[in-house]
């Protein structure tokens, strides 16, 4: 690179930064609110709207209501991943939709939820079940649906519809737009529909009419017998159109019919103050990694506090852009991928001060640093792509949000690392900055022995685990549970109090939240303000009827809450049997996709099988820590755990990645004793990367502990036990676990 285009990529990096600045924090075009401030919120930061459906008709079945409720989550989650679907007392269900602020718009897009039915327009005699009102201008019922269910004139329901969604295609012969709704049948489903579509177009292309919430939303032809379990609705005007009617279909698809008992617009569950200490802890956090970089690394380091800048701005963009709903949690995810994505440029440093340590120019260190480093940087991205990618698809809630902020974190994070911070260093080094000793040379060193110790390292490990399961026994023993978990998990009690007077979320924080901790046990309480009124709303773990009580009366003789205006009811988790299921599911599906992936790229099933051991012992010692220490299990331990997946998993990629090239220069040597040496030899060499990414990754967690408030305490405090524990599992259990594999299983195994 040229010194004048070296200058000119410096100066592009430094307005990039600025634009991005600009747009995030000052605004778009007139509008001076920028990118960040139009990121989608959840309802802990920004509030939203609350709706409460009771259950109607006397046979409420337990199942009946889990599978409504399930069937609502995936309904609403086209609002926000973080929507909440909970049930409140015996027939009730509450829906929370973060980022609105009007019920009423939310109502009319929802829907009434209750029967769906797909009608016959002509009985087995011929006679019609429908007609066209052409003084009303709309399709009738000639028929009542108790009359229609006796004689088979329904020929489906909601439940036997898998799905339904908008789609929109191009006629080849008009090249116009068509829009339809595609729906998916069930295994019942199937069979009934093709039956009737049979009779119907043997009876001439006779109709199928949609009827819901006592109305028909649609009145299709039938064009043939359609007999393979989907089926196309045509004939809509735009999308929009098309999507109604998906959604329309969907929401049909209820066991139970729905009666909307109150809706609410409620303000944030956590305060301004919540948001501000985030990015403040962000802010530090990124500035304490910036300066260590450069200490570290000297001008690279300068290289890679550019890079993150430009990171960081684009993660801004692309979330507004994307209209993915951020938490709090979401926000201390993206902090903590600051931290991660100084990785890439750790291992791609540690290179380039390996070959200048090697005697090679510094042109030549720096573009062989980046080839070395670029197979690592792949694997160990991509392993976690895969991971984002089917938690993306496969989960639910909070899981599919944590999933789309990882995918961008990865994708961005490789973009910066392999492609800004090598132009900005190769301009760093253009302009006049090419002397060694502003790269940090570090000295050869001979390799560790770190295998002689694995027999303690084990031992240690099954220590550590041992004594966590322990105390989650004596827990279980004291009946408190081998687990804390929170009203995300298990439900409690939500408490309605209007009070004499507004209270802010400040006020609220400050002097009511103590006193309900102090009278219920519980340190987790949340709380809602319904805007408009006087009203706020707290949810704790289950009360008995005396703790009940007891808190009525302090809410009414300390803060003036109206006798006659406090109701309790019981709700259950905010995270649904079938939530739970589909994200255990969707973690079994990753793992065995990167344990494919990993054996397909290092062609050997010994590293897939060692790496997802490894990434089982790192998760393990987070869960038993949760559980030992106390630490709420809620929504955030599922995003703790998942990100120690994806943090374990590139470490553990990064090691391989050095065994493999080690075992390529030894000429196919394969005693036991020379393949210690290559595992020695290839943790030494990572020692730094292991150390250093480590060390950044807690800094950024470290300082959203001390500045954040209780919930992200609980988030990152586990985090922080996964970090050290990562660090020491790459460094002490990894290889060592590769080592035993390779040595004792296989056909390649050395016995001497």
């Amino acid at each position: 690179m040229k010194k004048s285009k070296g200058i000119g990529v410096l100066i592009a990096a430094a307005a990039l930064i600025a634009l991005l600045a600009f747009t995030t924090a000052v605004g778009f075009g007139t509008e001076k609110t920028g990118a960040a401030k139009h990121i989608k919120l959840g309802l802990d930061l920004a509030g939203g709207v609350s709706i409460t459906y009771q259950a109607q008709g006397e046979d409420i079945t337990k199942e009946a209501m889990n599978d409504t409720i399930y069937k609502l989550q995936k309904r609403v989650e086209q609002y926000s991943t973080e929507a909440a679907v909970y049930q409140e007392g015996e027939d009730r269900i509450n829906i929370e939709i973060p980022g609105l602020s009007d019920a009423n718009q939310a109502l009319t897009e929802l829907g009434k939820p209750g029967s769906l039915y797909f009608i016959a327009h002509k009985d087995e005699d011929g006679n019609e079940n429908y007609s066209y009102d052409s003084a009303a201008g709309e399709w009738k019922l000639k028929k009542e649906i108790s009359e229609l269910q006796e004689n088979g004139g329904i020929v489906l329901t909601g439940t036997d519809i898998a799905s339904a969604k908008a789609g929109q295609y191009q006629n080849q012969q008009s090249g116009a737009a068509e829009y339809v709704v595609e729906l998916t049948l069930t295994k019942e489903g199937k069979k009934k529909f093709a039956e009737a579509t049979k009779a119907a177009y043997e009876a001439g292309r006779d109709s199928i009419g949609i009827y819901y919430d006592d109305k028909f939303v649609s009145v299709p032809n039938v064009q043939a017998e359609i007999d393979g379990g989907t089926a196309q609705i045509s004939g809509m005007e735009s999308f929009e159109e098309a999507e109604n009617l998906a959604s329309t279909i969907r929401i049909g698809g209820l066991q139970l019919e729905l009666h909307e008992l109150r809706s609410n617009v409620v303000g944030a569950q956590l305060g301004e103050e919540a948001i501000t200490t985030s990015l403040k802890a962000g802010a530090i956090g990124l500035a304490l990694v910036i300066v260590f970089m450069c200490i570290v690394y000297a001008v690279p380091g300068l290289a890679s506090g550019f890079a993150l800048l430009i990171y960081v701005g684009l993660t801004l963009v692309i979330l507004n852009a994307f209209d993915i709903t951020l938490t709090l949690p979401g926000i201390a995810g993206i902090i903590l991928s600051i931290g991660m994505a100084v990785d890439a440029n750790v291992i791609i440093f540690a290179r380039v001060r390996e070959e200048l340590a090697a005697g090679r120019t510094v042109r030549t260190a720096l573009k062989t640093g980046f080839e070395k480093a670029l197979s690592a940087i792949i694997d160990g991205n991509v392993t976690t792509l895969i991971a984002a990618t089917v938690l993306g698809l496969k989960g639910t809630g909070s899981v599919k949000g944590f999933a789309q902020t990882l995918a961008i974190g990865i994708v961005l994070s490789m973009f910066t690392a392999v492609f800004v911070t090598k132009y900005i260093v190769n301009a760093l080094y253009a302009v006049g900055l090419r002397d060694a000793k502003f790269y940090n040379p570090k000295s050869g060193k001979n390799y560790v022995g770190f295998l002689a110790g694995k027999k303690y390292f084990f031992a240690f490990s099954i220590a550590v685990m041992a004594v966590g399961f322990c105390a989650m026994g004596f827990n279980a023993s004291q009946g408190k549970g081998a687990f804390n978990y929170s009203l995300d998990f298990k439900g409690g009690t939500s408490t309605n109090v209007t009070f004499d007077k507004e209270y802010t979320l400040k006020e609220v924080d400050a002097q009511i939240i103590p006193v309900i901790e102090e009278i219920t046990g519980d340190k987790n309480v949340q709380q809602q303000i319904v805007k408009g009124t006087k009203q706020v709303i707290f949810k704790t773990q289950t009360l008995d009827l005396e703790t009940r009580e007891e808190l009525e009366k302090a809410l009414v003789s300390q803060f003036g809450a109206v006798e006659g205006k406090i109701t309790t009811e019981n709700i259950s988790s905010t995270v649904s049997k079938e939530m739970r299921q589909d994200a255990v599911i969707a973690v079994i599906i990753a793992g065995v996709c990167m344990l494919l992936y990993i054996w397909f790229r290092f062609s050997d099933i010994r590293f897939a099988t060692s790496a997802v051991t490894a990434l089982l012992h790192d998760v393990l010692v987070v869960v038993v820590f949760y559980g030992a220490a106390r630490i709420s299990v809620g929504t955030t331990f599922i995003a703790c755990i998942l990100t120690i997946i994806g943090y374990s998993i590139n470490a553990t990629i990064v090691i391989f990645d050095r065994i493999r090239e080690e075992l390529k220069t030894d000429n196919g040597i394969r005693t036991k004793e020379k393949i210690e040496e290559v595992v020695n030899r290839s943790i030494t060499r990572t020692l730094t990367r292991s150390i250093y990414t480590s060390l950044t990754t807690f800094i950024m967690v470290a300082v959203l502990y001390v500045l954040g408030v209780s919930s992200i305490k609980e988030f990152a405090l586990p985090l922080m036990v996964g970090i050290v524990w990562g660090a020491y599992s790459s460094v002490c259990i990894t290889g060592a676990l590769w080592y035993l594999m390779k040595t004792k299983i296989g056909k390649n195994k050395v016995t001497a």
